[in-house]
């Protein structure tokens, strides 16, 4: 791969670092984003160096499970906790996990602290330790996010709205559409595998994706555009006119509870998968 080549795919892709940083950020508050955010794009870049497309593994796939990596590297490498800390906050998220199934509801600490054998003291020690260490992170941080780097509060109430929609998007799409889509960009498959599964042949599976892909972009453009309806872009999506638009509709009553919007004042959005 050429460098020119390379330099497309990390300016392409360099908003999943943001993505991946924000919704990381999210569930560890503790965590510095822009030390994630330098971890990811460095990531990113070495990514798009190594890349294979012969591989049949799309690049936004490879280069996230790469940035993923990344971070869980960078952060076991400033991990606080001794090995003896990691495992009794690992046997406490064990059995707070397993009441939370058998009770129906989270457990309180005292219900904890006597699953464990354990004083309450200990058991809440071990659940406030585990919001600072990576051992927690590490099962969270496999969770597909999707929302931009920002720093206001006005950006971050944006960026989780539209991070809620993409995963919509990806839910409302047709159902062999959306298995491929997580499979192939969730799940790390190659389109081989994929094929080999569903009986189809590999172009079938790569039309599928490719469809599906465009049926994203038509229904982000039409969620976020701001120009007006004879104004916007013309449509990506192949599909006849009435199942692009049953898709359009599915998704706005999906996306907003029922309501299908109209002329949103809000910047497009294209979505990096």
């Amino acid at each position: 791969m050429d460098r020119n080549e390379r330099d497309r795919l990390v300016l392409e892709n360099l908003p999943l670092v943001g993505y991946l940083v924000s919704d990381l950020c999210s569930k560890a508050t503790h965590i510095s984003r822009e030390d994630l955010a330098s971890v990811g794009t460095i990531a990113l870049i070495t990514a798009a160096e190594s890349y294979d497309p012969s591989r049949e593994v799309p690049f936004g796939a490879y280069a996230r499970r790469r940035i993923i990596g990344s971070f869980a590297d960078d952060m076991r490498s400033s991990d606080w906790a001794p090995r003896s800390a990691r495992r009794r906050i690992r046997d406490t998220m064990a059995v707070q996990e397993t009441l939370t199934a058998q009770l129906g509801r989270a457990p309180s600490s005292a219900e904890i602290a006597a699953a464990l054998g354990v004083d309450q003291a200990t058991a809440e020690a071990a659940l406030a330790d585990s919001a600072r260490t990576v051992s927690t992170i590490d099962g969270t941080i496999a969770e597909f996010l999707v929302a931009d780097g920002g720093t206001s509060p006005e950006t971050e109430v944006l960026l989780a709205e539209r991070q809620g929609f993409l995963r919509t998007a990806v839910k409302a799409l047709p159902e062999k559409m959306r298995y491929i889509v997580e499979q192939v960009y969730f799940e790390d498959r190659t389109v081989k595998d994929i094929a080999d599964e569903l009986g189809l042949t590999h172009s079938a599976v790569s039309q599928q994706r490719a469809e599906a892909i465009r049926l994203l972009q038509d229904g982000v453009a039409s969620h976020y555009g701001d120009q007006p309806r004879e104004q916007q872009p013309q449509p990506q999506s192949r599909l006849s006119a009435g199942r692009r638009t049953a898709y359009l509709e599915a998704l706005g009553s999906q996306a907003l509870g029922g309501i299908v919007q109209a002329g949103r004042r809000r910047p497009v959005l294209a979505p990096v998968l």
